[in-house]
């Protein structure tokens, strides 16, 4: 058994490795719509089309197909952001950037929230080892704003004293502020506003580098 308590990948065919993909996606897109509690491994089994014990060959109990879910979910954030994710050393592309987050929402209705924090909120408390996956998976977001912001400052365009890592967490910190807000609002400018204040900071900064 891998350490995420999900059998071990490495020994999957194709076949059953595009099975298990099937699990998680339908668990995934149940769980994003009822949340973890109200799904049950027979709302998944049913949803992906598979037998209780193929849910139990690749997944020792819901717990470990939770994590995988997680997993998931924030392989999926990452993917809808593209490569908009790779120019963020810009402050064109911090815009650029924003304006596919808030388009995204609007695109949503501002409905559903962020799969990742949305998971990070319901489990935090209850699975600690869910919670850290979600803290991974955040880690990621994170990171690619920072490899953005740390660009920035070994250029020069930010001033020597500025912190890229804070400034990363703090922009990820707004991004979600935003998007809870925008979703308990259905209107999308929460998450502009809270991103705009973020890019106009950074961009003060560029001016006095």
């Amino acid at each position: 058994m891998a350490g995420n308590g999900t059998r071990d990948q490495r020994r999957l065919t194709r076949r059953g490795q595009e099975t298990r993909e099937r699990i998680v996606a339908a668990a995934a897109e149940l769980i994003f719509e009822r949340g973890v509690a109200e799904t049950t491994l027979e709302d998944i089994r049913a949803a992906a089309g598979v037998s209780g014990s193929q849910v139990y060959h690749y997944f020792a109990d819901k717990q470990a197909l939770v994590r995988a879910v997680i997993d998931h979910q924030a392989e999926a954030v990452l993917a809808t952001q593209g490569t908009r994710l790779d120019h963020l050393d810009t402050i064109a592309g911090l815009r650029a950037w924003r304006d596919l987050l808030v388009g995204h929402q609007r695109s949503l209705e501002c409905r559903g929230g962020c799969p990742l924090g949305t998971l990070g909120a319901e489990l935090a408390e209850i699975d600690d080892a869910a919670r850290m996956a979600v803290a991974r998976g955040f880690g990621r977001w994170e990171a690619k704003i920072r490899d953005g912001l740390r660009a920035m400052h070994a250029r020069g365009d930010l001033p020597a004293d500025a912190d890229p890592d804070d400034l990363a967490l703090a922009t990820l910190a707004a991004l979600q502020g935003g998007l809870l807000l925008a979703q308990v609002q259905r209107d999308p400018r929460p998450l502009a506003v809270a991103l705009d204040a973020m890019i106009d900071r950074i961009q003060a900064l560029t001016e006095v580098a």
